[in-house]
């Protein structure tokens, strides 16, 4: 499930804080841009106030006369956002031509002379407008006459400048978020490929291509490798007692199958062949699991230790060379295909039990020849040995597998061969496939199981 990846958690985190922090950063620079704009209006008004009251005037009849206009030219178009007027509190109004026949109504405050006052209103057409406003007195004809002097703004091209502002910051924003969603990926990919180093070397010692995990790593996951490492070497002293008792048991156990093998003989030759076929089967049984449990040990004990890869040429020659001394096998054709750099990571005394078995099978059954061969695989290096003998039918390969089963009626070994070979490749996660071979026999087929971890 993709929501339980470490990768996919941290990207997503990452997504979900940079689109916050933008969101919270447009926001705030789209107040910011407002509120400066609004202060730089208002100081435009200022002036254009401090103008229009440099140009009030009294004329010889005593009414009031503006002798200099503002020079923006807004003021003289018609309803162009941009007004001033002039009244006394309860006389004739003075405005813009840009007010045309209407005015603006201002909040009955009580303003102190010369003081500049700033609130929203109402304007033209039911605008909202930022009107500044400033009461002075002026000696008309009828004595010292109190002025209100106004000057207003339409904002609604603060808003239109703030909604332009706010796209073009959209889209700048949203640039500066893929950039930093790449940054994330390609920052998490770094910060997790330590993680990708430990997988491979935990592989490398599934494997048996090393023996320790690397001491080069950094600080927050060299405490893991060397738990890691000390895990391992728990793991190998304990299973170098554990095949050291069974070492012990399995020899101590010799002497007295000797004994009883050599009890069934002197038995035979007395006549009492019922009893000396009870005890060489009751010796035989224990040799099977005598055989079986020295198997595991040296397979469990192996795969850990394969610093180094075995050859497998060597081994295959001589096993070839000592069966075919064998009565079994002094009239069966060997034929090899397996490269000289060919190498398989088990022990060597392993790798030797593997193919004594499986080439002992195959020369007892084969009518005319065996073939052994390497090819390359999809996880490494399979090999193969396959004999022109009977075969087995397929509906009794799997039980050709399990432990004590003979299908040789001709009662030659003791039905452990394909048993131990499925034994120790299953303690080095490998597997064993029986088909029909083109020489018309059995064909055994041993691989790397990724699939199935290496037996503890």
């Amino acid at each position: 499930m993709i929501w339980r990846s470490l990768r996919f958690r941290l990207i997503a985190g990452g997504l979900v804080t940079i689109l916050a922090a933008l969101s919270i950063a447009g926001a705030g620079l789209t107040l910011l841009f407002e509120r400066h704009v609004a202060r730089s209006v208002a100081a435009d008004l200022d002036v254009h106030l401090g103008q229009l009251l440099a140009g009030l005037d009294v004329d010889a009849d005593g009414r009031l006369v503006v002798t200099r206009l503002p020079a923006d030219p807004r003021f003289a178009n018609p309803l162009s956002g941009l007004y001033w007027q002039i009244g006394e509190e309860s006389g004739p109004l003075l405005r813009s031509r840009s007010l045309w026949d209407m005015s603006l109504s201002l909040p009955p405050d009580d303003l102190p002379p010369g003081a500049v006052h700033h609130h929203h209103a109402t304007g033209p057409a039911g605008a909202k407008v930022l009107i500044a406003e400033r009461r002075v007195s002026l000696t008309t004809s009828e004595g010292p006459t109190p002025v209100r002097v106004a000057v207003a703004i339409d904002l609604s091209r603060i808003s239109a400048a703030t909604a332009a502002f706010g796209k073009d910051l959209a889209v700048a924003l949203a640039l500066l978020g893929a950039v930093l969603a790449i940054a994330t990926s390609i920052q998490v990919a770094l910060g997790l490929r330590p993680l990708d180093h430990l997988r491979r070397s935990v592989a490398d010692i599934r494997s048996g291509r090393s023996r320790r995990m690397p001491g080069i790593a950094p600080a927050e996951v060299r405490p893991l490798v060397a738990e890691l490492n000390a895990l391992l070497d728990a793991q190998d002293r304990e299973i170098a007692r554990s095949r050291g008792r069974a070492a012990d048991l399995a020899h101590g156990l010799k002497t007295p199958l000797a004994a009883l093998t050599t009890d069934a003989s002197r038995l035979r030759e007395r006549g009492e062949h019922a009893i000396a076929r009870d005890i060489e089967a009751v010796g035989e049984a224990m040799s099977r699991h005598v055989d079986r449990e020295l198997a595991r040990a040296r397979a469990q004990s192996g795969h850990r230790g394969a610093g180094a890869a075995t050859e497998l040429a060597p081994i295959v020659r001589s096993l070839i060379e000592t069966l075919s001394r064998a009565p079994s096998g002094a009239s069966i054709v060997f034929e090899t295909e397996i490269s000289d750099r060919a190498s398989l990571p088990f022990e060597r005394t392993d790798l030797a039990e593997v193919l004594g078995n499986l080439l002992d099978n195959a020369a007892r059954h084969a009518r005319h020849k065996v073939r052994v061969a390497a090819q390359p695989c999809a996880d490494g290096l399979s090999v193969i040995v396959e004999d022109d003998g009977p075969g087995i039918a397929p509906s009794k390969r799997h039980a050709a597998l399990e432990r004590g089963t003979r299908l040789d009626e001709r009662g030659e070994g003791a039905g452990l061969g394909l048993a131990i070979v499925q034994e120790v490749l299953d303690a080095y996660g490998w597997r064993l496939d029986l088909s029909t071979s083109r020489l018309g026999g059995l064909k055994a087929v041993m691989t790397p199981d990724i699939r199935r971890p290496v037996a503890a």
